[in-house]
């Protein structure tokens, strides 16, 4: 898919129709004697890479938020695009030059609460909308791993970390088993395990942060030493015991009160590490359920109504819909508490039978003292039960360990099934595809740079133990690159993928929108202008750059689609009598 124009127009009519061509396209600030503190977003180029963003899917803070600090935003930027009811308008296209009835045309709006969220003229919800630009590229995908969000990231290259990171240019949140499914789909390798890999690595988090807390104050290793001491010591305290020459009833009721005493404790460890892991599941639930959809549907009735008075044909409402996707949302929450059930029925029965040897505590406990036994027996009928607490309470935990470290060696065992699949043929499929990749990755920086480029794979491990398959660009001379040099490496690449994603029938946006341009040498600009011109029909290449910045062998009308200064801004908010930044 190829850019073929962004449209912004309002209430008051059209503000810019930007019309893009193949090969090289660029933004330029034309600002005379340029400010040397201007960062290039005081007049709109950048933001009009986020606009194209935005009709993708990005959030549309991004437009009138500092990127550096969330919090402080372009009042007059958003009031305008709120008030005046801007509508972007994205038409891609199969080629530039390609017929109409073949294009993707993508309608976003900013309303707070009913914003157009249209495609090809269907307005759509948020899940519908994403499902809709995913399977368009990329049929029957949605809502797998990795998402459309993730698999197109690389196409926008506006903000960190993607202007300084090749292949790790997503959130810093990003973990390594989602740029590992990520980098495979980008291969055209299977990645059907995505889901189910990243969903026993969520099991496995939550079983080692149960451990962790179990051994919060010991190891499992501790507590066993410590367990065999206290054994020795129940013995010595026994032996003391029989000492005490006393009828055969009272010592019966000794043993009954120390066997009761013991059961006591053993119950009440259990009970509260299974509260604890009842605690670990509703949260894990929480943080589920935290996704469903919180709609007003009796609010949003009336907005419906008007709609569907105006498509025939629509057979769902909007009920049905919020519904749909809450009901997802529920068979997750399901599937993570699905334990709970049985661990209610346990804890129950455990307070029922924690009752009962209680109350049959204090009756031998009377009968004891019924009895007038010695003081000295008394305290040493007392350390005796202290230490039987004691002897259950690690009991409990190191029983509840084992069973923790069962359940994460057979989470471990399943990814290693999992990892598996990569082996063999698998491997071999990696490695052919990955080698191919190279040859365009080490071709175009040959031809920009003279050094040869390329990607590297390895088996490492993360923080968590976990395998992962990690992808990692080099070159054989350095890897200390000038900010200008890795903003090449990663043309280079981004180039390179384009031209492989097609050799190998990936589908793939063939737009690729850079920022900071004017951070590279004038010889790799001209020199990219000449690749992407020359391979135009497989590399549509949009930058923004500063007018003085623009090398001479580029500064001429076929390379340029888009002019701004101070006085002619993105959104023409200055014609409107003020004068501030838009």
């Amino acid at each position: 898919m190829f850019l073929k124009s962004l449209k912004l127009s309002n209430k008051d009519g059209l503000i810019r129709d930007i019309r893009f061509h193949a090969g090289m396209n660029l933004i330029v600030d034309e600002t005379p004697g340029g400010d040397p503190t201007n960062t290039g977003n005081n007049v709109g180029k950048t933001t009009t890479l986020i606009l194209i963003d935005f009709c993708l899917g990005a959030n549309a803070k991004g437009i009138y938020t500092d990127p550096e600090n969330k919090r402080t935003e372009d009042h007059l930027v958003k009031n305008f695009l709120i008030d005046t009811e801007v509508l972007v308008t994205l038409t891609l296209g199969s080629a530039v030059d390609g017929p109409p009835e073949m294009d993707l045309v993508i309608e976003r709006s900013f309303k707070p609460r009913t914003p157009i969220r249209r495609v090809n003229g269907r307005q759509m919800t948020e899940d519908e909308f994403e499902e809709a630009l995913t399977n368009h590229l990329f049929p029957d995908h949605y809502p797998k791993k990795p998402t459309f969000r993730q698999i197109i990231a690389h196409n926008f290259r506006y903000k960190e970390p993607a202007l300084s990171n090749t292949l790790r240019h997503l959130d810093n949140y990003t973990k390594d088993v989602e740029y590992e499914s990520l980098h495979l789909f980008l291969l055209g390798c299977n990645v059907d395990f995505a889901d189910d890999k990243q969903r026993l690595l969520q099991r496995l988090r939550e079983e080692t942060r149960f451990k962790s807390r179990l051994e919060a104050q010991q190891t499992r290793s501790a507590y066993e030493a410590a367990l065999s001491l206290l054994k020795d010591r129940i013995e010595a305290l026994t032996a003391r015991r029989t000492e005490f020459k006393l009828n055969s009833t009272l010592e019966a009721d000794l043993e009954k009160l120390s066997n009761t005493k013991y059961r006591i404790s053993v119950l009440g460890t259990e009970l509260a590490r299974a509260k604890l892991r009842q605690e670990l599941v509703q949260e894990a639930v929480a943080e589920v359920t935290a996704t469903k959809a919180q709609v007003d549907v009796d609010e949003l009735k009336r907005l419906y109504d008007e709609v569907s008075g105006h498509f025939e044909g629509l057979s769902r409402s909007f009920q049905e819909l919020v519904a749909f996707h809450n009901s997802m949302v529920e068979e997750r929450a399901r599937y993570v508490a699905k334990e709970l059930p049985d661990l209610e029925a346990r804890m129950a029965a455990m307070q029922r039978e924690l009752a009962e040897l209680v109350a049959a505590e204090a009756e031998i406990v009377a009968r004891i003292q019924e009895s007038g036994s010695l003081e000295d027996l008394e305290g040493l009928i007392s350390e005796v039960n202290d230490a039987h607490r004691q002897r259950g309470e690690m009991e409990t935990v190191i029983r509840q360990i084992i069973q923790v470290e069962g359940e994460i060696a057979v989470l471990r065992s399943r990814l290693a099934e999992i990892e598996a699949l990569f082996s063999g043929d698998a491997s071999e499929l990696v490695t052919d595809r990955l080698n191919k990749l190279n040859r365009h990755f080490a071709a175009i920086s040959e031809e920009l740079y003279g050094e040869t480029y390329a990607i590297k794979h390895d088996y490492v491990t993360t923080r968590t133990g976990q395998r992962v398959l990690k992808f990692t660009p080099f070159t054989a001379f350095t890897s200390n690159f000038s900010s200008g040099k890795k903003q090449g490496e990663i043309t280079c690449f981004d180039i390179a993928y384009t031209l492989f994603a097609d050799e190998q029938g990936i589908p793939c946006f063939h737009f690729l929108l850079n920022d900071k341009k004017e951070l590279m040498h004038d010889n790799q600009l001209v020199r990219i202008a000449q690749l992407v011109n020359r391979k135009k029909q497989h590399v549509q290449f949009v930058a923004s750059i500063l007018r003085d910045k623009l090398p001479a062998e580029l500064n001429h009308e076929s390379n340029i689609v888009l002019k701004l200064s101070q006085s002619d801004k993105l959104f023409r908010i200055e014609r409107q009598g003020d004068s501030k930044t838009s």
